[in-house]
């Protein structure tokens, strides 16, 4: 294959320096109160943020400039490794439980989330493993079933922590890949079938999910417990109107929505810019989304193609989310803004994959 590369995209690199920036102006912004009176800092969290975005910035940069091809040769060995961190991160006494899921690996206030390093490495393994096996996947017991089970033991790992939002971004971007690798709809549609009644049986399994779900259609009938988070996210948007209360001007982030530097930051943005900064960051997610598209229509070959879906997916699929939950059109799932929220293995995570797409750019057709 012809190794001649040219620039990565400047379209995609400016929208995503532009999110980044934006997201660590509104992570003090919707931090600053929550982290005064826990720690008496009022920049502890956007300092690690830094950190963590400059560590990323670091590692896009290297994969940008390594040739994408690389990622083929080690697509199995990253898979396996993932599946010894998911299995690892359930050992009690190794696995550290954050916000009622025994999520993370570290020590202290610093840790790696190994079901972030599972979207990226199955990503990478399905890219692979469908660019080889093209022609079978319209057969469904041979070319369809095996990485659909591959994908099914990821996400029953995942869901033993459990993390219902990253199995469902991990499930999204993956769906999307062995999508455009050519699977029949028909075989995708009666999954789907089957994945409902999956998910109707993991909610019914967990007393709290019924609740979010409750608390999706009627956030009214508990106002103070499931319906809460909701109601203080819709809160913080009204007031915003068109060009918001100000940078630095939320009242909600006084303690009235939890966590405002995570998954409801787009509620904090909203409130403080109001539509018009609302509108620009979608805008911006559009065009980083479009170039990514783009990218991999134009790859030069079939595995470079299904890994920038894979990658934009799990942009897409993130994005569609989270602002879905904080909106109020979709149940609460824990999922955070990319790029914009706080956040470490997450962010670097994504700004390292985000390279990758962008190296794949320099080799389009």
């Amino acid at each position: 294959m012809a190794k001649a590369r040219s620039a990565p995209d400047m379209w995609m690199i400016i929208a995503i320096l532009l999110i980044l920036a934006i997201g660590l102006v509104m992570v003090y912004s919707a931090s600053a109160v929550l982290a005064f009176h826990d720690f008496g800092d009022k920049f502890y969290y956007v300092k690690r943020q830094l950190l963590f975005a400059a560590l990323g910035v670091g590692a896009m940069i290297v994969t940008m400039n390594a040739d994408y091809w690389i990622w083929k040769k080690w697509a199995k060995f990253g898979l396996l490794a993932c599946f010894g961190l998911l299995l690892l991160v359930l050992v009690p006494g190794i696995g550290v439980v954050r916000g009622g899921a025994r999520s993370w690996l570290g020590i202290s206030s610093f840790g790696i989330q190994p079901s972030e390093f599972m979207k990226l490495a199955m990503v990478i393994f399905l890219a692979k493993l469908l660019s080889e096996k093209q022609q079978a996947v319209t057969q469904f017991m041979k070319g369809l079933l095996p990485p659909l089970g591959i994908l099914g033991l990821a996400f029953g790992l995942i869901m033993m922590q459990p993390d219902l939002g990253t199995g469902a971004v991990m499930i999204g971007a993956s769906l999307l890949i062995i999508y455009t690798a050519g699977a029949r709809l028909r075989h995708l549609g009666s999954l789907a079938l089957v994945g409902v009644a999956g998910l109707v049986g993991l909610i019914a399994a967990a007393p709290y999910r019924l609740q979010r779900i409750t608390a999706f259609l009627d956030p009214w009938a508990d106002p103070l417990g499931a319906g809460y988070q909701s109601i203080q996210s819709l809160y913080a948007i009204g007031p915003g109107g068109l060009v918001g209360l100000g940078l630095g001007m939320s009242r909600q982030k006084f303690n009235y929505l939890p966590e405002p530097q995570t998954d409801f930051i787009f509620s904090i943005l909203s409130e403080e810019l109001g539509f018009i900064g609302g509108a620009a960051i979608i805008l911006l997610f559009g065009i980083l989304l479009w170039r990514g598209m783009r990218t991999a229509i134009a790859a030069p070959d079939t595995f470079g193609s299904l890994l920038a879906v894979g990658i934009i997916g799990i942009v897409a699929v993130q994005v569609f989310i989270n602002i879905g939950v904080v909106i109020g059109m979709l149940p609460v799932t824990g999922i955070t803004l990319p790029l914009v929220s706080y956040g470490g293995s997450s962010l670097t995570l994504l700004l390292t994959a985000l390279g990758i797409l962008l190296n794949i750019s320099r080799y389009s057709r």
